[in-house]
């Protein structure tokens, strides 16, 4: 880990600024050390690898612990299962993955995290991206995993400079450690389903890319329209997870020209989103035009007591005598009584 990253990672559940303290160092890189943050919360480094994660901060499902244990113990062999997954599909691997990481619009001099790096099968192609000036923040839950990732980007060459600075953290992606809109992109593929609070990693993602930065996240998941065929059947039947949904519930109010596809024979989906400032932004106050009128909000927050049929009859034939839209006629008149009966107390 370079002495760079320690300003611009934080405390993943304060938010605190963390300062290194080196305990072996080579060149520019900590080998060995320790970042503190304000609080004393104390994060080690080991081989250059930022451990971010506090096990009594974390709360896991059984399902999620199942999962960590078995990526910690299959490790070595998952790259064959992955190997294996896109011959079953007949898909070109590496034009898969070029089509997904196309959609972060990632330029030379950028800054990306990826979450759920895994053995890195990604971050390669996402550090091929990037020039001398970009940064890559890759982040597992795993360290078996991720210490085979880091081993294949430096096979790969990556590694070296040419293609910024890398660096590796372990940590969980719904505490991210990073401040606030200090990323240009996030990605996230595969292990997602698993995450009990996927919302949370999804606002952690959004909450870290700045206005304008993409998100792409995507896992198992059959399309709508394969899930009753004979096809969804048996690939669900071999694979519980290809059962999952895309959680597009989970989504968070900032996204901007989000969209969903299915890939790898329309057994993965996944989503991609530009990152907004806040909600959506509406007039919710301009007036509607027709009959009814009023606006978004008055028809929310204005609503009467219901009348009889009869007296809905008159009032409006009244709104059109006056030439008013029922809206301004009601408000009118129900005012004009308010303030007579006012008067009379």
């Amino acid at each position: 880990m370079q002495r760079a990253a320690a300003e611009t990672y934080r405390c993943p559940y304060s938010g605190e600024a963390l300062r290194i303290e080196p305990a072996e160092e080579s060149g520019e890189d900590v080998v060995r050390g320790v970042l503190v943050s304000a609080s004393s919360r104390r994060y080690p480094v080991v081989d250059g690898v930022a451990h971010l994660i506090e096990s009594e901060q974390e709360s896991y499902s059984a399902e999620e612990v199942r999962e960590k244990e078995y990526y910690e113990a299959t490790a070595r062999s998952y790259d064959a299962v992955i190997d294996w997954l896109f011959a079953s599909f007949y898909e070109d691997e590496a034009a898969v993955r070029r089509k997904m990481i196309d959609l972060l619009e990632i330029g030379p001099s950028d800054r990306v995290l990826e979450t759920g790096a895994g053995t890195c099968r990604d971050s390669v192609r996402i550090a091929e991206r990037l020039g001398p000036g970009g940064e890559l923040f890759v982040q597992d839950l795993s360290p078996a995993m991720l210490a085979l990732g880091r081993d294949r980007m430096r096979a790969a060459g990556v590694l070296d400079g040419s293609h910024g600075r890398v660096e590796f953290s372990i940590g969980n992606a719904v505490h991210l450690p990073f401040p606030d809109r200090c990323l240009d992109a996030a990605y996230h593929f595969g292990g997602l389903n698993l995450f009990s609070d996927k919302r949370r990693a999804l606002a952690e993602m959004a909450r870290v890319v700045r206005v304008g930065g993409k998100v792409v996240i995507g896992d198992e998941g059959l399309a709508p329209w394969l899930r009753e065929t004979e096809y969804g059947a048996i690939l669900t039947n071999s694979n519980r997870l290809y059962s999952y949904t895309a959680p597009l519930e989970d989504v968070p109010h900032c996204a901007r020209d989000a969209a969903v596809r299915w890939l790898i024979g329309g057994a993965f989906y996944l989503i991609d989103f530009r990152v907004g400032d806040g909600p959506p932004s509406a007039d919710l106050d301009l007036p509607i035009q027709g009959r009814r009128g009023g606006t978004h909000r008055t028809r929310f927050y204005g609503t009467l007591e219901g009348v009889t049929p009869e007296a809905k009859r008159l009032a409006e034939e009244a709104a059109d005598a006056a030439g008013l839209s029922m809206h301004e006629w009601l408000d009118r008149a129900v005012r004009v009584a308010a303030r007579q009966t006012s008067e009379r107390r």
